[in-house]
Parts: structure tokens; sequence; C-alpha cells
């Protein structure tokens, strides 16, 4: 089992955000200096409400000098908000950056006021999304391209700096309805699970995955992904009053932001934070931690966990408490896993 860290590049507007960005250095570097395997971000443009956050690319670009040996990736870019040159071009350059330790990953959103920022029109968000994974891809083999669409005009270009993995580093799509889970059967590498759904509702739709890759003649792949909402604490009712505030805050911001509405039925965040746990956050001691945890590679199959222990308006020593006893009682029990 692989275990990564998913670091938050999100915070409450209140905060001093060079402040927070020597935490997160710090957080970077237990990792690091305890034998995670990989370090993840996000991204997301015009914060609403209380949070504000750094943009994924000069962001990750920085970690990754305290990152060490560790696989670094993009947990997602929305790769359908921007030009394919830039895409392909700043995903090379990070692959570089990262020597060839570096893991794509992309999503599709969900937010209308991204959407409406770039001028992405409905109707248009999966075609712009799949079109412009096409092209990176493309321009990547270095053969010449010609191109026209609406964002994109190309005529027998050859692009030059290109990613230091062979044809490009792996293609992680992350996906949360049964469309964009078969979508990401198709056109990625892996599929990288998301931590907003039930266990229940991934292992549905992990049949819906393999059966797509089946019916495109794909293997299923040999290394699945998952972020998972992970709280260590002496106790689980330690873990519930330490990080318990910071989780439903999260969530209550993604209820607004419309995240839920991306989900299968049945899955709002429009619930008590209680309702919200079951099935879908894991929260107590490290051994409570791994039952909760043991589902996920026994049913699912996941062989790389991707742990988000840090959210907006959490104080950095509480992250790093719960870091601790993952680093020096939960990890050594998912190796032997």
């Amino acid at each position: 089992m692989k275990v990564g860290l998913f670091i938050t590049n999100q915070q409450h507007l209140d905060r001093d955000m060079v402040a927070a960005l020597d935490e997160q250095y710090a957080m970077v570097r237990h990792a690091r200096d305890h034998g995670w395997d990989s370090l993840f971000t996000g991204q997301h443009y015009l914060n609403e409400g209380n949070n504000r956050q750094l943009q994924v690319v000069p962001f990750l670009a920085r970690l990754q000098a305290e990152a060490g040996g560790m696989t670094v990736g993009l947990g997602i870019l929305l790769i359908n908000l921007h030009n394919p040159v830039y895409v392909a071009e700043t995903v090379a350059s990070l692959d570089v950056i990262c020597r060839g330790n570096f893991v794509f990953g992309v999503g599709l959103g969900y937010r209308e006021v991204e959407f409406d920022a770039f001028r992405v029109p409905k109707g248009q968000r999966v075609r712009r999304f799949e079109e412009c994974l096409d092209l990176v891809k493309k321009l990547w083999t270095g053969e010449e391209v010609t191109w026209e669409s609406e964002v994109c005009k190309l005529d027998r270009v050859r692009m030059n700096i290109r990613p230091v993995q062979k044809p490009h580093p792996p293609i992680w799509i992350a996906a949360n309805n049964d469309r964009a889970v078969e979508r990401a059967a198709r056109l990625a590498d892996t599929w990288f699970i998301s931590p907003h759904a039930t266990t229940a509702t991934n292992k549905r739709q992990l049949a819906l995955f393999r059966a797509e890759r089946g019916r495109c003649g794909k293997p299923f792949p040999g290394e699945l992904p998952c972020i998972k909402e992970v709280f260590c604490s002496r106790d689980r009712r330690s873990a519930l009053e330490l990080a318990g505030p910071y989780l439903f805050g999260k969530y209550q911001a993604y209820a607004k932001w419309g995240q839920d509405k991306a989900m299968p039925k049945g899955e709002s965040f429009d619930q008590e934070l209680n309702d919200l746990l079951k099935d879908r956050f894991v929260l107590g001691s490290p051994e409570e931690c791994f039952e909760q945890l043991r589902p996920h590679w026994e049913e699912l199959g996941v062989n790389h966990l991707v742990i988000r222990t840090h959210w907006a308006g959490m104080p950095a020593e509480t992250a790093l408490h719960s870091m601790e006893l993952i680093s020096k009682e939960l990890i050594p029990a998912l190796r032997k896993v």
C-alpha cells in the first residue's frame, strides 16, 4: 500500500497566507522524513465564502522542493478551463521539475462560477475536457499538430518541451458521478477515487469502471488511488473533537458550492456531521482508522491511499498531531496489507 498526503491549499480569509505556507512546508517535510510516498493538492478559482487558496501549479512546484523523493501530483487540474497548449507545456514543465516522478491528475469541475469565468458554456464542458486531454497528448508526441477549435488554433506546430516520462505522466481522472467514472475508464490510466462518496457508492461505481475498461479492451489498472479524509488521535471521541468542526465546515462549503450535485443520487452533503461520517470519513485511533480503511483494499482493491488530514481553519499543530500517529502507527500497519 502506498500512502500519500493531500495537502490543503485553502485557508480562511483571516489567515496569514505566508504563515500558512510555512506550516504547509512543515507538513510536507514531516511526510518526506517519515516515508510517505506521494504529495497531491488541488485547484479551484474564485473561492466563495470564507475561503481563499493558492493556485495549484506554483504551489505544487514550490512544494516539490520540500518533497524529496515523493511522487508529486496534480489532484486535480481543471483542464477544460485552460488552453490545451498551456496545459501541455505547464504539465511537461512540472514533470521536468519533478524529474519524471509526477502524476497528471485532471477533472471536469462542477462550479458555475469557474465555468463562467473561463467562458466554458453548458453543453460543451465534457467535449472541451476530452478535446483538451486528447490535444495535450498529441502535443507531447513531438510530432506536428494541426488543430482548430473555439479555444485553440494550431497550424503544423511542434511542441519542444515534453515530459520526462514517456509517452507521458500517468493520467488520473477524478470522477464523482457514474458517467464520469465511465469516462475515466475510457480516457485515463486510472480512476482517482474522491473522498466525497460513501464506500458503498465507490464499490458500485468500481463495477462500472471495470466493465467500461473491459468494453474498451483495457486491462484493470495496476494502481488504484483513493483520497480519504482521515484524522488520527488517541480515540474516536478525541478525533471528532479535534477534527470534526473543520471537516464539517469543509463539507458545508462543498454543499454551498454544489459539489454534491455532481455526485450520484443520495450523496447529499446537507447533513449533520454524524450522518456525513457514516461509511465516508475515517476518524479515531490508528487501530480504528485501520479497520475503517480495510474495505478499501479488501473490497475495492485500492493500493494508493492519499490522506487529507488538514482542513481550512485547523491549527497546524492539530494536523501534525494526526500526521505523527499516521506515520508511527497507521502507515506501518498499511505497509503490511
